[in-house]
């Protein structure tokens, strides 16, 4: 039997194709990869300060930041309780009453900033937005659980939000004084994955945070405090780690912006240099040749400051010159400058522009209308992109309320009703009841409308067939909740009843009395 030399090689399958090491467009495209930990954590570090970084200093990358936090979060997820009435027994009018009162005892605690973060600074719903915004920047953030007291408060729980940077391993000579060596606790042989502490099965048991931040510059002595991730006795979590994984077996989070930094960067760096070439091409120079290089006072003319030694400002080298708007320069005898036409702005500029934020937008998952706030194709190109933005804004809408509100919203009621202020029967002896009363939804800001009538009147066929509900269709068009909206909508008819009615005596008496007038005139007459 006869093989030829293409399948003695081995290359077969993808081997002719993306897996080739003979087609040239392949040959020097040999990338390497290796474990969550190598790829990631050895990597995290750098990856998270170019996406702060670029955060702070880029307009595209603050706008993609921006825009998932407004659209996603907005004001904050609202906690919409909806227990199984199924399970639980109960009837619509008892759930919708067992709702309206865990609203208001949620809120009593949520709405303070003192009541339910450990330093006082944000109420849960900025908590949200914090978490949120510094997940995308940094790739992970940690929400710790806590306890204290505050007055007028029957609650204790507090939160601390806690930065990426201060989850870390332990290291130099601390870590071997507390029983660490090499990422492994010698404790109970558990792997540490920069700050995660993994059993030998691969679960979660443990976090580890710093006191201070990497590089600080403190007097402050680093140590470390390890934290269990949930509570042994209540199996409530003390961390809530807020991330989103890309690998199978991965601890820690990567900033959003990591498939877009060079990019983003050099965009950045484009935008700079023709920024710069425009305010130079506005500078306006006018150069005069002369024997005497310098005017009465012995300073040359094209020096800018008072003409003393002490000016820092001033350059008095002989070969420099100062550009400014409407300068004139001394030159040298023998010298003379050619100002050269740069022609800025760059006609191609915003063409460029527009182009690399299609590829960015398409990495991130926001449509470039979107991510420039530059809506100018028709509506139906528009709605398609608002569309396909808010596709996302949902997934991670609801993956930032099962990583962050409903944990916190599952301890909130532990104490609720062990404090005896809402009353739940069998939450803690059946599991199975106790997911039924923890049943919740978290509501965020609405989509929005390019046409009002057009997208309102399609909720109200949808409502009429069946398709969805009034609370669905309240939610989505403004991000209202229904019931609010009929008990306010009750009072105000009622009003506008009472007031119809008042109306129409006053018309009645007043039509009596010019009755009663017009019999006396004519009595008289």
């Amino acid at each position: 039997m006869v093989y030829n030399s293409l399948h003695l090689s081995g290359a077969k399958g993808y081997g002719q194709a993306g897996a080739s090491h003979t087609r040239r467009a392949l040959k020097g495209f040999n990338p390497a990869s290796g474990s969550p930990r190598e790829d990631i954590d050895d990597n995290n570090y750098t990856l998270r300060q170019r996406g702060r970084m670029l955060t702070m200093s880029a307009p595209i990358a603050a706008s993609a930041i921006k825009t998932n936090r407004t659209n996603t979060i907005g004001l904050g997820l609202k906690l919409n309780p909806r227990p199984d009435r199924t399970i639980l027994g109960l009837t619509s009018e008892q759930a919708k009453e067992w709702e309206r009162g865990v609203k208001a005892e949620f809120k009593m605690w949520a709405e303070h900033k003192q009541r339910c973060d450990i330093t006082g600074i944000n109420d849960f719903y900025m908590m949200q937005q914090l978490c949120f915004y510094s997940w995308l920047a940094s790739g992970d953030v940690f929400v710790v659980r806590k306890e204290g007291e505050t007055p007028n408060c029957p609650y204790t729980l507090k939160l601390h939000v806690i930065e990426a940077d201060r989850c870390s391993t332990p290291a130099d000579g601390l870590a071997f004084a507390i029983g660490i060596t090499e990422g492994k606790n010698l404790k109970n042989g558990n792997r540490i994955y920069d700050g995660v502490e993994v059993n030998k099965e691969g679960g979660v048991v443990a976090y580890w945070f710093r006191n201070t931040y990497p590089y600080q510059i403190t007097c402050e002595k680093t140590d470390w405090v390890r934290i269990e991730a949930y509570g042994k006795k209540t199996g409530l979590p003390n961390v809530m780690h807020i991330m989103n994984t890309e690998r199978p077996e991965q601890y820690r989070g990567v900033t959003y912006l990591a498939p877009i930094i060079e990019p983003l960067l050099q965009l950045k760096r484009y935008t700079e240099a023709e920024i710069k070439a425009a305010v130079i091409q506005a500078f306006f120079t006018a150069c005069i040749k002369t024997v005497s290089p310098t005017g009465e006072n012995g300073m040359p003319l094209g020096e800018v400051g008072d003409g003393q030694e002490a000016d820092d400002q001033v350059s008095y080298d002989p070969n420099e010159y100062e550009m400014g708007s409407g300068t004139m320069l001394v030159l040298n005898p023998g010298e003379s400058i050619e100002m050269i036409e740069t022609k800025r702005p760059n006609n191609g500029f915003e063409a460029f522009f527009k182009a690399m934020c299609k590829q960015i937008g398409a990495a991130l998952e926001i449509p470039s209308e979107l991510l420039i706030k530059e809506f100018t194709a028709s509506y139906s190109a528009s709605r398609a992109a608002l569309l396909e933005a808010w596709k996302a804004f949902k997934m991670y809408r609801n993956w930032f309320a099962f990583s962050f509100c409903k944990p916190v919203y599952e301890i909130w009621l532990s104490e609720a009703i062990a404090r005896g202020r809402v009353n739940a029967p069998g939450f803690f002896n059946d599991p199975l009841v106790r997911e039924a009363w923890l049943g919740s939804e978290w509501i965020g800001p609405s989509q929005g409308q390019l046409d009002p009538v057009k997208e309102v009147n399609a909720e109200i066929l949808s409502i009429q067939n069946g398709l969805t509900t009034h609370e669905t269709a309240a939610a989505k068009i403004n991000g209202s909740d229904w019931d609010t909206n009929i008990d306010q909508l009750e009072m105000e008819f009622r009003k506008v009843d009472e007031l119809e009615d008042r109306l129409s005596k006053l018309t009645m008496m007043k039509e009596e009395d010019d009755k009663e007038d017009d019999s006396d005139n004519a009595e008289e007459l």
